[in-house]
């Protein structure tokens, strides 16, 4: 389990990792359904357009999250469940990227990814100075896209991936990761992680594929927070239905 710390601006809550601490200069955060402008199901914090909540308040949330971490813009790509990793950089920034992962080795660009039970992973290679935001939901892992992140890093910028460090969001928990029809939707290398039949441990499915990819188990940081067990905090699809999408942000400051 990871050592997440909760911090927090105004009314706006957020958790930072552990294993980022000593690298002042990597501001990240895991926001929590705190402190924004959205009502009813998508109280109150909804950073997402795609779920049927106004686009003013929806604007106005992500304006509180760059005020709240110190950043002009954020680069929220549009998410498809698959596996595409575009780079950024300032020419494209401001493009709306078709990914579910991202990256950069620019200052002051912020990535962000949405989530509500998904796994939002942000890496960071230290040694390459690059950040990635990742969107992991169940079709992500099948695909494996983590490991199609370390690969895209490796190939572009020279990354080890021994050295990279990854921290991986609140999401939903073995708890409540019910899969009916495993045996057609997930590999069979997912089979032996079921907690109980039909429910699986997707974290350590993430650590597994992670540790597959070449990096160190030390380096891996998971919250281990269900997403589905805490409403008051967490947005959560698979609880609600409709429901607001979190915002998990990094970006590598000067």
């Amino acid at each position: 389990m990871g050592d997440v710390v909760e911090n927090e601006k105004g009314k706006l809550q957020w958790l930072e990792f552990d294993q980022l601490e000593p690298y002042q200069h990597v501001v990240h955060g895991v926001f929590l359904r705190h402190g924004g402008m959205s009502a009813g199901p998508y109280s109150s914090l909804n950073v997402s357009n795609e779920v049927g909540d106004h686009p003013d308040s929806v604007k106005v949330n992500r304006i509180e999250i760059c005020k709240a971490l110190d950043v002009e813009h954020v680069v929220f790509p549009h998410q498809k469940h698959g596996v595409d990793v575009v780079r950024i950089t300032k020419e494209n920034s401001l493009k709306v990227h078709q990914a579910d992962a991202i990256f950069t080795t620019e200052k002051n660009i912020a990535l962000a990814v949405t989530h509500a039970d998904c796994q939002a992973a942000i890496f960071y290679d230290p040694a390459h100075e690059v950040i990635a935001a990742a969107h992991a939901g169940w079709r992500g892992s099948v695909q494996n896209i983590y490991a199609k992140v370390v690969e895209e890093l490796k190939k572009t910028v020279g990354t080890n991936p021994k050295d990279l460090l990854v921290c991986i969001s609140p999401s939903l928990g073995p708890c409540h990761a019910e899969f009916k029809n495993f045996k057609t939707e997930l590999p069979q290398d997912f089979w032996p992680l079921q907690v109980k039949p039909h429910y699986f441990d997707f974290w350590k499915i993430s650590r597994m594929q992670l540790m597959g990819s070449g990096v160190l188990e030390n380096n891996i940081e998971i919250s281990e927070i269900c997403t589905f067990c805490n409403s008051k905090d967490y947005y959560s699809h698979r609880r609600d239905s409709k429901t607001g999408r979190h915002a998990t942000l990094i970006v590598l400051k000067n």
